[in-house]
């Protein structure tokens, strides 16, 4: 069969096609590598000309070393990227005009970074702050926030913090460790200044008896374990003597109280070892003259409140059910809803069953408020002039003013309580409802002027607690407002950019029988700060790197170690301070 052409094509002719299509191939490939070179380099050159660098590095708050590995990341998520092994990040910022459609990216600054993409329309694609985490560490800057970081700042220090761990073993007789224990955490914190006991943490002993918390910030803690009826299948008697381990209060105190506290600094760790001990438990049974359907109950040693102990409610036969060691007991019932009822009653336990006793519930009392103006700025008198005429359904009940109770325990066993809403547009009366028997520290805050005087029944409750007695009707809480405040404004002594830095807050803390209430005020990025309506009397102003719950300005003792860096003022009606102050860190 002859071939597909017949006309032999001679080889020189087919070589030298071939030859042509090689240099031909070859040019454009060599031409498009050039273009390619040159449009990259023309493209980096754009791109640095329209990107905004931010490097930084990571490190351990303590030993100050670099941390590797570690999460960089905005709070909104849009940038993100990992340190490398010295705790180096970096991110390049697109630059965009307002209005602009750009693409936003991460670098990618250490191999297994993510890059993410989106568009949106933004003046400026620099975030205001940056986060950092790490398994192990703990991320406390701005509170949770993130470090701040400027519009020109061009280098970044982030702290983390080495997290401090409790673990431990609950020792038993029992060599198998089938029964396995709750265990809970404390943590003292303060609130209004005052001491306050916060459960942080719950777990459950392993089959070998250990325990762990982690992720613990620095401070002062507290271990508790929960009782643990025995009912070991080989010596267990429904009917005979029941037997239990009590709670131990580290390391083996007999309540909360006189517990020892666990004083935990950044990066460390404490080993706790409890011992419960086996005892006989007693059978108790209470009854409830006036039960509602559902109560909450506490239990604890008498006069002694704290955690570790329980009974249970019996609503078919309104009864308070359980067991109990010997020994001397409160247990607490409360009710909640609309109606909410409360009551009290110690028992003794000890040498068989205790039975008979009987607990009377009784209504949570209401308080009313009362509300004076004293305002004599006109601007004041303006405002609350358009603020009435405004529409409010309620015209004489006061929108820009709010009080609440506070109790003033080392538990989260009483609730607070403030103002109810208006019954209806005509309803202008100011009631707090539901106020349970205890303790109670009076908040009031206003957006006009400030809070002069907090009275009931001719007492002082600005610097003294409100005591509510069960079932009582305690006098009405006579707040007065003015709008005479003094000003205070002034400068802190700001650190230099370069490291994690946050808004300092300037406190106010009243000096002991000086007068004067607790103020805060933020200070911006250049240092300056002002605080208008300040009550008058006499205070310590102390500035902190960050906001200071923990501060227990209540206690004279305890703000007094920050004197050499305190500048203690004393205001009257009227007045304008101006201060210059330092900076305390977090180390001092």
């Amino acid at each position: 069969m002859a071939p597909y052409s017949s006309k032999p094509v001679p080889a020189r002719g087919l070589l030298h096609f071939s030859d042509l299509l090689t240099t031909f191939l070859v040019g454009m490939f060599l031409f498009c590598c050039s273009s390619a070179i040159r449009l990259s380099g023309q493209s980096n050159a754009s791109a640095a000309a329209h990107t905004d660098t931010l490097r930084g590095t990571v490190i351990n708050s303590v030993t100050h070393e670099p941390i590797g590995r570690a999460l960089v990341h905005s709070p909104d998520n849009r940038f993100a990227t990992m340190t490398g092994d010295r705790g180096q990040f970096e991110f390049n910022f697109p630059r965009s005009e307002p209005g602009q459609l750009v693409t936003s990216a991460s670098t990618l600054s250490a191999p297994g970074s993510v890059r993410e993409s989106r568009l949106q329309y933004v003046s400026s694609n620099r975030p205001t702050n940056l986060m950092a985490a790490k398994p192990g560490y703990l991320f406390e800057e701005n509170e949770g926030q993130g470090a701040l970081v400027s519009a020109d700042q061009q280098v970044l220090t982030i702290a983390l913090t080495p997290e401090a761990l409790v673990v431990g073993h609950i020792l038993l007789p029992s060599v198998d460790y089938l029964d396995r224990i709750q265990v809970e955490l404390y943590r003292r914190e303060h609130q209004q200044g005052e001491e306050h006991w916060a459960a942080v943490g719950t777990t459950r002993s392993r089959v070998d008896g250990s325990f762990r918390f982690a992720e613990l910030p620095a401070g002062a803690y507290k271990l508790v374990t929960r009782e643990l009826l025995d009912r070991d299948p080989l010596t267990f008697d429904p009917g005979g003597q029941l037997f239990g381990y009590a709670p131990v209060y580290y390391p083996s105190a007999p309540d909360f109280a006189a517990a020892e506290v666990i004083r935990l600094s950044a990066g460390t760790t404490f080993q706790a070892n409890l011992s419960p001990i086996r005892r006989e438990y007693y059978r108790v049974k209470v009854g409830v003259a006036n039960a509602p359907p559902n109560i909450q109950l506490q239990v604890w040693p008498h006069g002694r409140p704290g955690p570790g102990y329980s009974l249970g409610f019996n609503a078919e036969e309104q009864s308070i059910e359980g067991s109990l060691p010997d020994g001397n007991y409160t247990i607490r019932a409360t009710s909640y809803g609309p109606a909410g009822m409360t009551g009290t009653l110690n028992i003794a336990v000890g040498d068989g069953p205790t039975t008979g006793a009987t607990m009377m519930l009784l209504p949570n009392s209401s308080i009313r408020v009362s509300v004076t103006e004293e305002f004599v700025d006109p601007e004041t008198l303006n405002r609350i002039r358009t603020m009435y005429n405004s529409g409010a359904s309620n015209p004489r009940r006061p929108n820009y003013f709010n009080v609440s109770l506070a109790p003033i325990e080392q538990f989260a066993y009483i609730p607070g309580a403030s103002l109810r809403p208006p019954s209806g547009p005509d309803d202008e009366s100011l009631v707090i409802e539901n106020v349970q028997p205890g303790s109670y520290r009076v908040q009031a805050t206003t957006g006009m002027g400030y809070i002069s005087s907090i009275t009931s029944g001719g007492g002082d409750l600005v610097h003294k607690p409100l005591l509510v007695s069960p079932g009582s009707a305690p006098p009405a809480i006579e707040i007065n407002l003015r709008d005479d405040g003094a000003e205070v404004n002034g400068t802190v002594e700001v650190p230099s950019q370069g490291s994690t830095f946050r808004l300092p807050v300037v406190h106010f803390v009243p000096m002991a029988d000086g007068g004067g209430q607790f103020r805060v005020a933020w200070a911006s990025g250049d240092g300056r700060f002002q605080l208008q309506q300040l009550p008058p009397g006499a205070y310590r102003v102390l500035v902190f790197d960050r906001q200071r719950p923990d501060l227990e300005y209540a206690t004279d003792e305890v703000v007094s170690q920050y004197d050499s860096k305190a500048q203690v003022i004393r205001v009257v009606a009227g007045q304008k301070e101006h201060l210059r102050l330092p900076l305390i860190s977090r180390s001092e």
